[in-house]
């Protein structure tokens, strides 16, 4: 299965936090499934660190890029299709970033990893 995971899920995946949902800890340690982690979760946990909304042991370009490739997570970036895709889609999320990981979802037939419940109002596979 192609996963790809939102922001959140990735972080409480690393901190082993009980937020983390059974179905969501067994998809991501399963190695047959690819996990991506989309270039919109970097410019968002890039920009709650500025704002002193996401705590870090070190910046989020020093941070990250190890945790995702100890935990075989390949990076998904950001294209104009996904861009336009996002600009398309209903209204039901406000939040950017959200929105583009739906399109990435919806153009790259991915399943998004989410406890977010506004997610499964679009048309996209979404697990918890």
């Amino acid at each position: 299965m192609n996963l790809l995971l939102d922001t959140h899920t990735f972080l409480w995946w690393i901190t082993d936090a009980p937020k983390l949902s059974a179905t969501a800890r067994e998809l991501i340690g399963d190695g047959h499934n690819t996990l991506y982690w989309s270039a919109a979760s970097s410019w968002e946990v890039s920009i709650k660190y500025a704002l002193g909304r996401l705590p870090l042991p070190e910046t989020p370009e020093k941070f990250f890029p190890p945790e995702l490739l100890q935990n075989r997570i390949e990076s998904l970036p950001v294209i104009d299709t996904h861009a336009f895709q996002a600009g398309h889609l209903p209204r039901y999320h406000r939040d950017p970033f959200d929105r583009m990981l739906i399109a990435q979802a919806q153009i790259e037939s991915l399943v998004l990893l989410s406890n977010d419940q506004t997610l499964g109002l679009y048309d996209v596979n979404v697990r918890w």
